[in-house]
């Protein structure tokens, strides 16, 4: 194609921007206009540089990516690939007239095909009920993703933990702490989030500031009013509040 497609990169996390960037500039139709951090910037930086395609963060701070949609007229909207760490976000994503949705971590072959759409889409201008059914069809059949490792960063360097390494996790704030054997390491991650995103048939919520790796437990010892505390294979006690007691039915009866 003759025209570059100007794009615009949007995400909280810098590694996440640097990921994409780098995919991008692997393809000489997309020519990369800007970035940016978080909500507010992405509204300011769409309306000012108009680009044709945003690849878009669902999940941001304060503003997130369905957010930002809403807050631009209609003739301001463009084309835009959602990148997102949940499947669920995807049926929404249709409903504001995504192009294609992108799992994290982003796969560059999976990335090479939102993009090839994106320029089939953006050339022709038609055929748009058919790529809306095709990505459907492709959404049903997927399996819950889940991740398999968790990205911490720690005095400079970044790398992985294997999320079926992974002892236990406890609140810090906006922050969780990661317990694996001796070590323990600090992600920016809600509770919440890493809860959605761990394989349930491996971790459980039994607080709302502890999730706990099944296979880690060697004891439950029932204390008051339907409370329960937790003993892991190394020692370490946690505690089990009742409301959490009953999604843990599916895994053991207490």
């Amino acid at each position: 194609m003759n025209k570059k497609i100007r794009v615009l990169i949007v995400d909280d996390e810098l590694l996440a921007r640097e990921g994409m960037r780098i995919l991008a500039e692997r393809d000489k139709d997309l020519q990369i206009i800007g970035e940016s951090s978080n909500g507010s910037k992405a509204l300011e930086a769409i309306r000012s540089k108009a680009p044709d395609l945003v690849l878009l963060d669902i999940q941001m701070p304060e503003m997130d990516g369905f957010a930002v949609l809403q807050k631009l007229e209609t003739k301001e909207i463009p084309y835009i690939i959602f990148v997102t760490a949940y499947d669920k976000y995807a049926l929404r994503a249709f409903d504001v007239h995504a192009l294609d949705y992108l799992l994290k971590p982003v796969d560059e072959d999976r990335f090479g095909r939102a993009v090839q759409r994106a320029k089939a889409i953006l050339q022709s201008g038609t055929g748009w009920d058919q790529h809306i059914l095709e990505l459907l069809q492709d959404l049903a059949g997927k399996t819950p993703h889940h991740i398999d490792r968790v990205v911490v960063k720690e005095e400079g360097r970044i790398f992985f933990v294997k999320a079926a390494e992974i002892d236990w996790i406890e609140a810090k704030g906006n922050y969780a702490m990661l317990h694996s054997g001796k070590k323990s390491f600090l992600i920016r991650e809600a509770m919440t989030s890493l809860e959605n995103q761990l394989d349930p048939k491996m971790f459980a919520r039994i607080h709302r500031s502890t999730i706990v790796n099944v296979e880690r437990i060697r004891e439950l010892q029932s204390l008051f009013h339907g409370d329960y505390r937790v003993l892991l294979q190394d020692g370490t006690k946690l505690f089990m509040s009742r409301r959490y007691r009953e999604r843990f039915r599916e895994r053991m009866t207490l």
